[in-house]
């Protein structure tokens, strides 16, 4: 089990791994190893994710999410396979976490009377020493 927070964790079977050639750092290694790891986990259809941090997981998770509701994470970071699926497994707890939190409300808010003052009378103030301004004549 790996656990998101106290109250959400995900089962092991939920998650696919797959393995794939890395085009990153490997030297040799590059063309016959397959470090990269590519995670899968389908949200949509797991029972331990309530609907609301589904529906916030899915703005989150842009273009790594299918249509389908299926999270892929490609890690191709390390040279390793294991720290690569690690690395993957982090960044797939991490996203989770931030889909729990709720966002806060947003509360619509006017300027002050004693704001608004001071801004019309900075934009009046600016206003006339702009009006001073003119050309310079050449019988000086």
């Amino acid at each position: 089990m790996i656990e998101i927070t106290p109250s959400i964790s995900i089962s092991e079977n939920e998650l696919e791994e797959s393995f794939i050639r890395s085009p990153g750092p490997g030297g040799q290694n590059v063309n016959k190893v397959e470090t990269a790891v590519q995670l899968r986990f389908d949200a949509a259809h797991s029972p331990n994710l309530p609907p609301e941090v589904f529906a916030r997981l899915r703005g989150i998770a842009g273009q790594r999410m299918t249509i389908d509701g299926v999270i892929v994470i490609t890690a191709r970071r390390f040279r390793s396979q294991d720290r690569n699926r690690a690395d993957a497994r982090d960044r797939l707890v991490e996203l989770i976490r931030k889909a729990t939190e709720v966002p806060k409300k947003r509360r619509p808010t006017k300027p002050s009377l004693g704001a608004k003052r001071r801004r019309m009378d900075s934009k009046t103030k600016r206003g006339s020493v702009k009006k001073t301004r003119g050309r310079v004549n050449d019988t000086d």
